[in-house]
């Protein structure tokens, strides 16, 4: 069963709270698509640690019921 876009944003701004979160569907299936995350949590943290904090956020459902997230991380700009 696929993921709705509203559930990975409501997943995701669970745990980053002050999260800008935009999804976008890439194929019209609900299984592959991509997030852009800005947070401030992410200050400091290379973009393997803030990939991290964004896959825990989804819980385990990477892989299984979310097929394929291309994402993208960043820290607001000062």
């Amino acid at each position: 069963m696929a993921m709705d876009a509203r559930e990975i944003e409501t997943m995701i701004r669970a745990a980053l709270p002050d999260a800008i979160v935009t999804i976008r569907d890439l194929a019209g299936d609900g299984d592959h698509y991509a997030a852009e995350v800005v947070s401030a949590s992410f200050t400091g943290k290379s973009r393997v640690q803030q990939h991290q904090m964004v896959y825990q956020a989804l819980k385990g459902k990477m892989g299984g019921q979310l097929h394929a997230l291309a994402l993208q991380t960043s820290a607001p700009e000062a």
